[in-house]
């Protein structure tokens, strides 16, 4: 019998006490990258929401961004009112989400962070976000991924 990483079904638990209604999908293998994610899927890399900590005046802020994309740091800062959008360590990022890097979701954080939404993810009926690990991932759509993170909408590049 195989047992669920915990940070999953943390995951599985908060996705449900928001609502989602999307699929969770356990890979065979991490995904790390966009590109890594959307071979497994089987989908567009743009259908991927990579959800990226960024620090900000020293708090946490997370990007959630069209694997696509490239995130214009200098033009999100502006957008969003802080002086620079750097990237976050691997410390603040496990601090912040209680995940790791490669693996971060955009809910279920021990204290709400920030969150800004890429509007390129829009133009995908199904958005890929990763649950909680790197090899878990969930299907959702723009609008639902907008509702449970109470992100702010944006442009990115």
């Amino acid at each position: 019998m195989t047992t669920e990483h915990p940070s999953i079904t943390r995951f599985r638990e908060e996705h449900a006490r928001r609502g989602g209604t999307g699929d969770v999908v356990i890979l065979p293998d991490a995904v790390h990258t966009a590109a890594l994610a959307a071979e497994a899927l089987g989908c567009e890399v743009g259908a991927i929401a990579n959800s990226l900590l960024f620090e900000a005046d020293g708090a946490p802020v997370l990007v959630l961004t069209s694997g696509a994309h490239r995130v214009d740091t200098a033009k999100v800062a502006a957008e969003i009112g802080v002086a620079r959008l750097g990237r976050a360590s691997a410390e603040l990022v496990r601090e912040a989400t209680g995940q790791v890097i490669g693996g971060v979701s955009p809910i279920g954080h021990p204290a709400p962070v920030p969150t800004y939404l890429d509007r390129w993810l829009a133009r995908h009926p199904v958005v890929w976000a990763a649950a909680g690990h790197p090899a878990a991932v969930f299907s959702t759509t723009y609008d639902e991924l907008l509702a449970l993170t109470g992100a702010t909408e944006l442009d990115v590049e």
